[in-house]
């Protein structure tokens, strides 16, 4: 069994894509008092890493996402992207949500050509590039189609279309399979995995779901029960690559892992409940 250690940030030679430095986070609630969602946390990602986070609901996973993004700022510590300070959005990164987001006026065609759209390309080039992207998520054959006569899958390759066309540096990933059924879940991380090895880029995903983080991942980092939640654990994932979802969760390899990081998660979600059982 894996051993549990107690979380450090990571050492690496690779060019680190984002460092979060000793970052709290806190909101302001409507009685004027200060929630500490985040007490000071540090983490470090290399530009060439799938890093998952896992934790109880609740505990802080999509805020520090959305630090990152630069949707947020911080109550104290930085978060530096690629050795810069981060003061704004940050335009290195791609973030898919859990809802979609594309225009239900749009075809899929135009709801992947708006992303250049916007940043000035001409049309025609925009159009052109969109084919290649949906094509790349296997909706080539759909490109006409509007978003209520798609699946629940493929709206998402659509939105993962969106994002990945900008080629961003950093992939950011908010419980972006969670409305799907296990089987599309374990199709869209196989085709995931497929367009992030051919570049390699940094991908922070937070998912509920622990066997999914440690199929795609390079590490997963446990985040504790909230209030002032903080990684409690990183769990480098030695699962050889490429990997395919499914066949992956046989691997008995794939079983030790999980039992060593659930063994950590389980006494952080038991406290999310009370006293109840998980």
């Amino acid at each position: 069994m894996a051993a549990v250690l107690p979380f450090r940030p990571a050492a690496t030679r690779d060019a680190v894509a984002v460092h979060l430095n000793n970052v709290s986070i806190e909101f302001r609630t409507r009685s004027r008092s200060i929630f500490k969602a985040v007490a000071p946390t540090s983490i470090t990602i290399s530009d060439n890493a799938f890093v998952s986070i896992v934790g109880p609901t609740g505990c802080g996973k999509s805020t520090l996402l959305n630090a990152v993004a630069g949707l947020l700022k911080p109550a104290s510590g930085d978060v530096q992207i690629f050795g810069k300070t981060l003061t704004g959005l940050n335009t290195d990164a791609g973030y898919l949500f859990q809802q979609d987001a594309v225009m239900p006026w749009k075809t899929a065609l135009d709801n992947v050509a708006i992303a250049l759209e916007i940043a000035g390309m001409k049309r025609e080039e925009a159009l052109g590039e969109a084919r290649i992207w949906l094509g790349k998520v296997g909706l080539g054959r759909f490109i006409d189609r509007y978003p209520h006569e798609l699946s629940g899958g493929q709206r998402k390759r659509v939105g993962l279309a969106q994002v990945l066309i900008r080629r961003p540096k950093i992939l950011l990933m908010d419980e972006p399979f969670g409305p799907l059924d296990a089987q599309t879940r374990q199709i869209m991380g196989n085709l995931l995995l497929d367009l992030w090895a051919a570049d390699r880029k940094a991908v922070m995903f937070v998912t509920h779901d622990l066997e999914e983080a440690i199929a795609l991942s390079d590490r997963v980092l446990i985040m504790s029960a909230g209030p002032e939640s903080r990684i409690i654990g990183d769990h480098r994932i030695d699962l050889a690559r490429p990997r395919d979802t499914s066949d992956i969760r046989t691997d008995p390899r794939f079983h030790e892992i999980h039992r060593a990081i659930w063994s950590q998660l389980k006494a952080e979600v038991v406290k999310t409940y009370g006293d109840a059982t998980p």
